[in-house]
């Protein structure tokens, strides 16, 4: 066989990978893993959102390819939200791209924008997709530090100048995966002015925006003024809809990074089925504001139980006001990464490590409220009984 491209050098196994593999093992064994590690939403869409999709399935005009650019109808389901949720005005064709999730834009666009000497900056706990693109695309990602003390947001002054210079993209995500952290509008304005200031292009990575508590109500990157001049934001129906196995979602933004992300996606992938732009251009439309409240209002009462239970099973956190993590920090000294691993082997639970979320995640666990409420209960009685056994 024939030695695989260098690029593969510096980039290593998807962590989640490694750990699903990891999980089924044990399943072969007789195991049965609770997975607290992976954000997939545990309920299905808005009912009228399947019913879309299974009626549109059934037409014959929808089998063949639905266009690079995806259809009118989606990207005009995508311009109406923003319009609506955020109060900004984006031209259908030239600021909307859908994507096969998220995760597919993040990647491309860091195709499409960085080649070896360009830096990439990436704070120091994120997805990890946004330092794995950089890697694929041969840049340098320059580790931006956050952490509990700075509320998870970078300062933008402590960048050094050489770093400044050749740095093309910077990457943004509120509420943060994995930390819960949240900002408003005048944190990404600072992020805005930064990079108008340094060309750069400003990459708000957005698809928790939807999944709040506390009346706490996330804001665009794109509400800042003069965010279209340097900004492309990821919106994904993932998690904003339970459809994260539909793989929907959308770049919006700046015309010109639309246009370039267009030019290297192109070229990978040809779109989705054209039922499926359908359904989620229904779900925009017309799923209720109470339909998402009420869901947020399960997440919410997971999240509570879950933090209650932290101090019976070795970890501390900040409450969070949105995504669906618990950021935790383990208290027995031993680093997330160890932690995760006697809670997998000892309580048959899975927790995320800390550190696949970048340089300052060593000492924290990744818990998800994206599981059944039963699932959860019995994931934190193991939890208490191995912690207070063995555990501490």
């Amino acid at each position: 066989m024939p030695t695989p491209a260098a690029r593969l050098n510096q980039l290593p196994a998807y962590p989640f990978a490694v750990l699903g593999q990891r999980i089924a093992e044990m399943g072969k064994q007789g195991i049965d893993v609770i997975r607290l590690d992976v954000g997939s939403p545990d309920m299905p869409p808005p009912p009228a959102v399947i019913d879309a999709l299974s009626e549109n399935a059934h037409r014959d005009d929808v089998h063949g390819y639905a266009g690079y650019k995806g259809t009118p109808g989606f990207r005009g389901a995508v311009a109406n939200y923003y319009k609506r949720r955020f109060g900004v005005e984006l031209h259908p064709d030239r600021e909307v791209l859908p994507l096969l999730g998220s995760k597919e834009g993040i990647v491309n666009l860091a195709l499409a924008y960085l080649d070896r000497g360009d830096v990439a900056l990436v704070p120091s706990l994120g997805y990890p997709s946004y330092a794995m693109g950089t890697l694929m695309g041969s840049a340098e990602v320059y580790w931006l530090p956050v952490s509990a003390a700075n509320g998870y947001k970078p300062d933008f002054d402590t960048i050094p100048a050489d770093i400044r210079r050749r740095a093309k993209l910077l990457w943004l995500n509120y509420p943060n995966n994995p930390t819960g952290a949240t900002v408003e509008v005048d944190f990404y304005q600072r992020a805005v002015d930064f990079c108008a200031q340094h060309d750069i292009l400003l990459a708000s990575d957005n698809p928790y925006v939807d999944v709040t508590f506390d009346r706490y109500v996330a804001p665009s990157a794109l509400q800042a003024d003069g965010a279209r001049t340097c900004t492309v934001e990821f919106m994904s129906m993932s998690k904003s809809h339970n459809m994260a196995g539909w793989r929907i979602g959308a770049a919006v933004g700046n015309g010109e990074a639309i246009s370039t992300l267009l030019q290297v996606k192109s070229n990978f992938d040809s779109g989705h089925f054209r039922a499926v732009y359908d359904a989620a251009a229904v779900a925009l439309e017309t799923t209720p504001q109470s339909w998402i409240d009420d869901r947020n209002e399960i997440y919410r009462q997971r999240r509570d139980r879950i933090m209650a239970a932290l101090p019976d099973i070795g970890l501390e956190a900040e409450c969070p006001l949105g995504s669906m993590y618990i950021w935790g920090r383990a208290l027995d000294g031993q680093g997330g990464a160890n932690y995760c691993t006697r809670a997998l082997d000892g309580a048959h639970v899975s927790l995320a490590p800390g550190n696949i979320y970048g340089p300052d995640g060593d000492d924290y666990v990744r818990i998800s409220i994206g599981m059944d409420d039963a699932r959860i209960d019995e994931a934190l009685v193991r939890l208490k009984a191995w912690w207070a056994g063995t555990g501490a």
